[in-house]
């Protein structure tokens, strides 16, 4: 079987909903990731099988071809673009491995992009043509059927209440993954990861939901989201908007182009779990992947798991056993906000840039309940 390697990995900062990036449709924020891309490797103009792209908000309208287009690629190469939700990045780098084990091509880029800034108005159809009262505008489709399609502020609740996670853990959650996301830019760990933009004029290096004064007592004071609840604005994620590109090759390939150090793909997979409870998705997934693979939790160098709410992610790391050592190193998504479609593949780029010497695992809880995972050992 053909052994896909990951030898390039870049984001863009993440712009905070109506914020720096906000200007910005979908494809412009790929292209300058993708133009980056080539410029390293000029043989990816002509040579990509296909670029493999997570959204979840956007226009529609394939964004992945119209991105590679944009940024100057052949008109030969296709381009495809997935929806599983908040797990779309990190499943367009499960499609890109897959086809390279099954021979399908040696060469894709895959990822993720989110513009929640520039996502448009959905308005319900009437169920007659005659129908004269006023449109009804919706922020989302529904992901479960009725009963079973939580909030996504309902769902953290409906995880802290199940597995009894308290205000004060996920509080402290979230101020722990605010300073280690300013830690990892104090140590210059963020730089290799980050591709800056320059946006009217205006240079974006850095995240802009990270909050450096942020304090315990400043958490502890905001209000819950829902009467009588335990998650707060502070102990969950923001709407942002970024995007992120991988480059996927099969393994002799990417040495003849002259890559020799990367992610290797192990293995991966998706799973479903109770919809009302669609932040646990993690949990059966990993454990399955890990049993699949005949590998312990102990034997993970590093995990990224995607914090979309703090209950979730304190949940999850307590059912896999997963340690404060291994546990996202350099912050998460609380503090560099998680927009959608990219959020997944800005786990594995973070895991391609901490070059650890072990294994290594991504996760993504998702709406509607699933989860999915990606197990990787490096590649030298």
């Amino acid at each position: 079987m053909n052994k896909p390697v990951i030898v390039a990995a870049k984001r863009t900062p993440f712009g905070k909903y109506g914020g720096a990036l906000r200007t910005l449709e979908p494809d412009m924020l790929l292209k300058p990731l993708l133009q980056h891309l080539i410029e390293q490797c000029p043989e990816l103009k002509h040579r990509t099988d296909d670029v493999i792209l997570g959204n979840v908000v956007g226009n529609g309208g394939n964004i992945a071809r119209k991105s590679l287009l944009e940024a100057g690629l052949s008109e030969t190469i296709p381009g495809v673009t997935l929806d599983r939700q908040c797990g779309s990045g990190l499943e367009a780098i499960l499609y890109a491995c897959r086809m390279i084990q099954a021979g399908a091509g040696q060469i894709y880029l895959a990822g993720g992009v989110e513009s929640t800034s520039r996502a448009p108005w959905k308005i319900k159809r009437p169920q007659s043509v005659y129908d004269t009262a006023m449109p009804e505008v919706y922020e989302r489709a529904s992901f479960a059927p009725e009963g079973q399609d939580p909030s996504m502020i309902e769902a953290a609740e409906n995880v802290a209440q199940h597995y009894a996670i308290t205000r004060e853990a996920q509080d402290h959650f979230a101020y722990q993954s605010h300073q280690r996301t300013m830690q990892a830019y104090e140590e210059g760990h963020l730089v290799d990861e980050i591709l800056p933009l320059t946006v009217k004029g205006q240079r974006v290096d850095m995240d802009e939901s990270v909050k450096p004064r942020l304090r315990m007592k400043l958490l502890a004071r905001m209000k819950p989201l829902l009467p009588g609840g335990t998650v707060t604005a502070g102990n969950c994620c923001m709407k942002n908007d970024g995007a992120v590109i991988l480059l996927v090759m099969e393994e002799h390939t990417a040495q003849a182009l002259g890559y020799h150090h990367g992610l290797q793909f192990v293995d991966g997979l998706t799973k479903g779990v109770d919809p009302t409870l669609l932040g646990i998705g993690p949990i059966p997934t990993v454990e399955t992947l890990l049993e699949r693979n005949q590998t312990r939790m102990k034997d993970i160098e590093a995990v990224e798991l995607n914090e979309a709410f703090a209950s979730q992610v304190l949940a999850c790391q307590r059912e896999l056993g997963i340690s404060e050592a291994q546990l996202n190193r350099w912050g998460g998504a609380i503090a560099t906000g998680h927009p959608y479609g990219a959020s997944g593949a800005a786990l594995v780029t973070r895991l391609f840039n901490m070059n650890c010497d072990g294994l290594t695992l991504a996760t993504m809880g998702i709406g509607g309940g699933m989860g999915n995972a990606i197990l990787f050992r490096p590649w030298t």
